[in-house]
């Protein structure tokens, strides 16, 4: 593991600072999900997370990300922020392998591909980062849900954190958890679109492509949060951010959580500028600005119910 935690170590410092946005939200979204939800905990579990997240084998280098000075109550919180691109920063960690087919985002025919045993799999399993619920615009048939998937995940995972599981597990099975809710309030993670030209599928937008950088409206939602890809910088970025509706918030079933997501795709993402087929497009600063709003009401929300799953379940 020493060889593991040199490298992410390195690796880590390149995914906080990288204006690259080639994951679910990029480390900022997941940075704020994870602020957000942290300040909403009680003491109790604060203590907890930080316990469990004491056996994460990267920890130690997470505080070379933390400025000098820094208290060790808010050490705490961003360690908590940082544990939350973990799943990421996995993909470029040449000790672990892409399974499946498909660069990795379909799952392999196999139990491996949702087996649950902790730090010792080294597996990335990149298709438990979102669920493809697909839809239609020109009546093309629809592909099947493939799992397991970002929604299987989350519930094997949460059923971990509230029982007596061990703590290894459940720290492995937390550091997902704290990913894979960001993940699921992307709308791109939580749909794909299906047409004549694209009869498989646009990969969740990542078959869409634009005229500008980032080069396909994937990765645009993604980093449409903004860079400055730090604790410090996400931390100061939930400062502006809405507050999530309390009966929003008290919705902890993932279905549901999906389900508004893959609406926002239809109602939003999938709006002009954006047209049939794989473009490319150019959008305007209408889109963007529509396109920041709904970010920020989705990571709001996906930090006050991850606090609420917490609180009320985590053993």
């Amino acid at each position: 593991m020493k060889k593991y935690a040199r490298f992410l170590s390195g690796a880590l410092t390149l995914v906080l600072v990288s204006s690259s946005t080639s994951y679910a939200w990029n480390g900022r979204g997941h940075m704020m999900v994870a602020a957000v939800a942290y300040k909403k905990l009680t003491q109790q579990t604060k203590n907890r997370v930080d316990a469990l997240l004491l056996l994460n084998p990267d920890r130690d280098n997470w505080f070379d990300l933390i400025p000098e000075g820094t208290s060790v109550a808010r050490q705490k919180m961003m360690i908590f922020m940082i544990a939350a691109t973990w799943a990421d920063r996995i993909k470029s960690d040449p000790d672990y392998h892409t399974d499946g087919t498909n660069n990795g985002n379909t799952p392999p025919n196999d139990p491996s591909a949702s087996q649950n045993i902790g730090y010792d799999d080294l597996a990335r399993h990149k298709y438990w980062h979102f669920i493809d619920l697909p839809f239609t615009q020109d009546n093309t048939p629809l592909v099947p849900i493939i799992t397991p998937n970002a929604q299987t995940q989350i519930n094997a995972f949460r059923a971990v954190l509230a029982s007596n599981s061990p703590d290894a597990l459940k720290s492995y099975d937390l550091s997902w958890f704290l990913h894979l809710i960001g993940d699921v309030h992307q709308p791109l993670h939580c749909t794909t679109r299906v047409g004549a030209t694209q009869p498989k599928g646009d990969d969740g937008g990542n078959g869409a492509k634009l005229t500008t950088s980032p080069g396909n409206l994937h990765s645009f939602w993604d980093g449409v949060i903004g860079k400055g890809n730090t604790p410090s910088t996400a931390l100061n970025a939930i400062s502006t951010l809405p507050n999530a509706p309390a009966s929003a918030a008290n919705d902890l079933d993932v279905g549901h959580w999906i389900n508004e997501s893959f609406e926002a795709a239809k109602q939003t993402v999938y709006k002009s500028p954006i047209g049939a087929g794989a473009g490319p497009f150019t959008l305007n600063q209408a889109y963007k600005t529509t396109a920041r709003k709904l970010a920020e009401k989705r990571i709001a929300l996906a930090g006050a119910r991850l606090a609420k799953i917490l609180n009320e379940e985590l053993r």
